[in-house]
């Protein structure tokens, strides 16, 4: 039986099947100019299948792009939170891969944990999605290239700068540096570091990425700053990560240091006057609604890959 193509890691990946999702995405968006949300897309790619949505976290760009985009590509949702299934109540990742891979044709899991997302697809015999988990968000990240590019053209050569916490949009941010050659500049406190095996894998890989604790540094040039909040979904340290990343908030000031025709991008949701400003949220730099929209036509690619449609 053919292996299931799972969307797991953005480092699992190759550089022509990152890049052939990411001009999908594009192209998909531009076909849809004029278009209403229900359209479905002319070549209905997902026409005769279900995806199923499992969220363990809370969520709104996630959900809603994963199920408009479903819908988009022809196919049906069907949505659940742990708590509705038997998975809630202590049955096996293992046994409820085995029987959705009966019931639906791909599986996407937004999971507390990245193991589970893992073990899932292991044991699936349909495609697996990973919307989230505590160790990478790739899903985003697409979203994310896909806006520069629109705005600024290829990310090849560019340079992005990471200030904050090193969390798992970070994680992604350096998958993706090793197979698109972006520089990427990390700015974060030493106790909130990135994940040491993605930093060791990508720089066997030989991608560029630089860590500091200095965001000034960080900055300095960048063709985009990207941030998220400091505090996420499962982290109880609260007190403690605002005061150690106050110090790392972009503002007016930090965003001038970019290069002059430099993007702001935020994964949302935004905590305003933490990790960024009103004034930077809101103003001419930042693509963040654009980012927002793209989640959508970044999730149809990926489904699309999934399918195997592309690449």
């Amino acid at each position: 039986m053919t292996q299931p193509r799972h969307f797991l890691d953005i480092w699992r990946l190759d550089a022509p099947t990152l890049r052939a999702i990411l001009d999908d995405a594009k192209a998909r968006k531009a076909a849809r100019a004029g278009r209403g949300q229900a359209e479905v897309d002319a070549d209905a790619p997902a026409k005769g299948k279900t995806l199923a949505m499992i969220f363990q976290k809370n969520s709104t760009r996630t959900r809603f792009s994963f199920d408009a985009g479903i819908r988009q590509l022809g196919g049906a949702s069907i949505i659940a939170t742990a708590s509705d299934m038997q998975l809630g109540r202590g049955e096996p990742i293992e046994d409820t891969a085995r029987v959705l891979s009966r019931m639906v044709d791909a599986v996407m899991i937004r999971a507390n944990h990245h193991e589970d997302v893992e073990r899932f697809a292991q044991y699936s015999s349909v495609p697996v999605i990973n919307g989230l988990t505590d160790k990478s968000h790739p899903c985003q990240i697409m979203a994310d290239l896909q806006t520069f590019e629109e705005h600024r053209g290829l990310v090849a050569g560019r340079t992005i700068a990471w200030v904050g916490d090193g969390n798992n949009v970070c994680a992604s941010f350096i998958h993706a540096a090793t197979l698109l050659g972006f520089k990427l500049n990390i700015a974060c406190p030493a106790v909130y570091h990135p994940d040491l095996v993605d930093l060791a894998r990508a720089a066997e890989q030989g991608a560029k990425v630089e860590m500091t604790d200095d965001p000034r540094a960080a900055v300095e040039g960048a063709d985009c700053v990207v941030t998220d909040t400091w505090v996420s979904m499962g982290d109880v340290d609260h007190d403690e990560r605002l005061a150690t990343l106050e110090p790392y908030q972009v503002d007016e000031a930090l965003m001038a240091l970019a290069a002059k025709d430099a993007v702001f991008l935020h994964c949302l949701p935004a905590h305003r006057g933490e990790e960024v400003t009103d004034a930077v949220m809101d103003g001419p730099q930042s693509l963040v609604w654009d980012e927002a929209e793209n989640r959508i036509h970044a999730q149809k690619a990926i489904m699309a890959w999934c399918f195997g449609r592309l690449g």
